[in-house]
């Protein structure tokens, strides 16, 4: 076998540990912070044997490292190169394959049934920013928030949303945001929203694509 055979069979390797949607899951989980097994597990919808499995196939890949405090083990990612990489492929399936295009399509019509309303893109989202036109909504659990957040973001995590609507601006234009595009905490805080006569619409990305872009968090 060549050397460069043997290289392209480790990239394979790093290949393989991203090829399955479960593990995908997890890494959009520890892109928004480090993370115990348990609440990885309780994330994503798995047993806690089930995700440490997934999560030693990553970190054999390299994809993310594991550290014990106390009788927990805390989990992150290696490189926010890998929320990167992630991008990459959600732009090539979104663009190659009409099944993910079916897919995505279905997912935003249901907050967006009449198609009205595009997702604000991230230029837009920063020249609302700059100009105070925009108020930031963070859906994410509280943990996830206190990890890191969009400036200024209002956190009100998605079950406490109608308890906590005094908190929310009347007078501009609300853009709610999670964990990353197919995030569906972003997409029902919407369509609540409008529900109830908000001006809203959703980041088309969340917070770890704004992190990776080099953009200010807090």
């Amino acid at each position: 076998m060549t050397a460069q055979q043997n290289i392209l069979d480790t990239l394979a390797k790093v290949a393989r540990a991203l090829g399955n949607g479960h593990r995908l899951a997890l890494l959009e989980r520890l892109a928004q912070g480090d993370a115990a097994v348990e609440t990885l597990a309780d994330t994503a919808d798995m047993t806690i044997g089930n995700a440490s499995q997934h999560l030693q196939h990553l970190r054999r890949a390299g994809l993310v490292t594991a550290q014990r405090s106390g009788k927990q083990m805390f989990y992150r990612l290696t490189d926010e190169r890998i929320v990167t990489l992630m991008g990459l492929l959600r732009q090539v399936a979104e663009t190659n394959l009409a099944e993910m295009e079916h897919l995505v399509s279905r997912l935003f019509a249901e907050d967006d049934p009449d198609g009205a309303l595009e997702a604000v893109t991230r230029d837009e989202l920063v020249a609302g920013l700059s100009s105070g036109k925009v108020a930031l909504l963070d859906v994410r659990p509280e943990e996830e928030f206190d990890a890191g957040h969009l400036p200024e973001a209002i956190n009100i995590p998605l079950e406490q949303l109608e308890a906590m609507l005094d908190k929310l601006p009347r007078d501009r234009e609300i853009v709610a945001y999670c964990r990353g595009p197919y995030c569906v905490l972003s997409h029902e805080a919407v369509q609540r929203l409008r529900q109830l006569g908000y001006r809203v619409r959703r980041f088309e990305e969340g917070y770890p694509e704004w992190k990776a872009a080099g953009l200010p968090v807090a």
